[in-house]
């Protein structure tokens, strides 16, 4: 999470992080998740973000134990993530649909098999926009805090 904060400090994506440092971008995001990482990559990490590679090397680098992250910082990183993943899944069903559209309209005019691939990966788009923006009660984090409570025995 440590590396996640000061890579979005600096306004830089995983790519332009991973560009940067001459590490890959799986490398950065599997760093980000808090798995380990060589001595070379955090040395080629820490001059990058100006740091000392031994800051960046911690036993766990998850919310609990890393105390430079607040877990309203935390939240707020969890919520991004789950937008961007929504905005990609929209980008790939927009570009996906305009290319069948295109193949479909090309090769058989008569009859657009497209339209029936848009409209089940169409509902998928919408289920996980209402996810992401906690349209479906059963479907939010409220919901989903409802339930761990009920799963330990806590009174709400």
């Amino acid at each position: 999470m440590l590396i996640q904060k000061l890579r979005l400090q600096r306004g830089w994506s995983q790519e332009q992080l991973a560009q940067v440092s001459g590490l890959s971008v799986r490398t950065i995001q599997r760093l980000e998740r808090g798995e380990s990482a060589s001595v070379e990559s955090l040395k080629a990490l820490g001059a990058v973000l100006e740091v000392d590679f031994s800051t960046l090397k911690e036993p766990t680098m998850n919310t609990t134990a890393n105390p430079t992250v607040s877990p309203d910082e935390a939240l707020a990183l969890s919520r991004v993530r789950r937008l961007k993943g929504f905005y990609v899944h929209l980008a790939q069903f927009v570009v996906a649909t305009i290319g069948l559209a295109v193949i479909n309209i090309l090769t058989n005019r008569h009859y657009l098999w497209f339209l029936l691939v848009a409209f089940g990966w169409g509902t998928g788009v919408l289920v996980h926009g209402l996810k992401v923006f906690d349209k479906v009660p059963f479907l939010s984090g409220e919901w989903e805090r409802r339930q761990v409570e009920k799963q330990l025995g806590r009174k709400l």
